[in-house]
């Protein structure tokens, strides 16, 4: 006789269970990040005006209805820079925290499971990266690089990679080490897998959830730095909309027309707020603490 198989669960259902078992933080922030993603793809569309197109009121003019950020000194509509703005602040903060994630995984799976020598001198690298302060660290990188690459978004997203990897690597070692004493390792090891097999199919497996919120927590902090490398001027160049050249930009008119500051200033506080509070709502669900000293 046929056993009656249970009916499947709708995935509006699992979703809503899901979102009435999540913590208040992890809600909070995915609706602010929900917000900053419509803007972010739908903007460009429905934006008053151009990024960089002038003409749109008289200069220094203060925050209005039509103009809510106010107008620069340029005769730019500062909400609709800031509307445009914001997928290229999500998009170099999101790809940068990607490929130092990537990296690091890379080297501090490696170093957790071939240990000996290789960890000692990937490890003493790692620390030696990490103890230089993350703004110097992405002055040198973009020193280095030269004026070729200045202002270009591949710099910028290398030079958020570059600040991210050694910390992400070491989070990855410490998972890798905690789990290359499992059984399962030990019969990977006697079956004659190689290293790379074993770290593609074994360790990063079980080392997804600390990685998961490695990455949250990195993405979190990726617009601020993307935002203090604008505001130094070492990020993208003018007239791109990014937060952080726009608060630079229009820092002296901080007294005449501050709303040209506070609009950029508060889309990106409320970036990093949402992203924060999806972070630590993420680590509660996968049962991992955020850890702030490492970031």
């Amino acid at each position: 006789m046929a056993v009656a198989q249970p009916p499947l669960t709708a995935p509006p259902q699992v979703l809503g269970r899901f979102w009435r078992r999540s913590p208040m933080s992890l809600k909070i922030g995915g609706l602010i990040l929900l917000v900053h993603l419509i803007v972010a793809a739908t903007g460009p569309f429905w934006a008053p005006y151009g990024q960089a197109q002038m003409g749109a009121g008289l200069p220094l003019s203060p925050a209005s209805f039509a103009h809510p950020f106010g107008i620069d000194q340029l005769s730019r509509d500062v909400f609709s820079r800031v509307v445009h703005g914001g997928h290229i602040v999500i998009f170099l903060a999101v790809s940068g925290t990607l490929l130092g994630l990537v990296i690091g995984a890379v080297v501090g799976l490696l170093s957790g499971y071939v240990r000996g020598w290789v960890d000692e001198v990937l490890m003493r690298f790692v620390e030696a990266i990490i103890s230089i302060p993350f703004i110097v660290l992405g002055l040198l990188a973009i020193s280095a690089a030269g004026p070729q690459l200045a202002g270009e978004p591949v710099l910028v997203i290398f030079v958020v990679a570059l600040i991210y990897a050694p910390r992400v690597a070491r989070m990855a070692r410490s998972a890798a080490l905690e789990i290359v004493t499992k059984d399962f390792i030990t019969i990977a090891r006697l079956r004659g897998e190689s290293a790379w097999s074993v770290m593609r199919r074994e360790l990063l497996p079980n080392a997804t959830s600390v990685l998961l919120v490695e990455f949250a927590v990195r993405a979190g902090y990726a617009p601020v730095l993307v935002g203090s490398l604008g505001f130094l001027g070492f990020g993208m160049r003018p007239p791109t909309p990014e937060w952080g050249l726009m608060i630079s930009e229009n820092r002296a008119l901080l007294i005449a027309s501050p709303a040209t500051v506070l609009g950029p200033g508060l889309m990106l506080a409320s970036l990093i707020v949402g992203l924060n509070l999806f972070t630590e709502g993420l680590a509660r669900i996968l049962g991992r603490t955020v850890q702030i000293a490492s970031r």
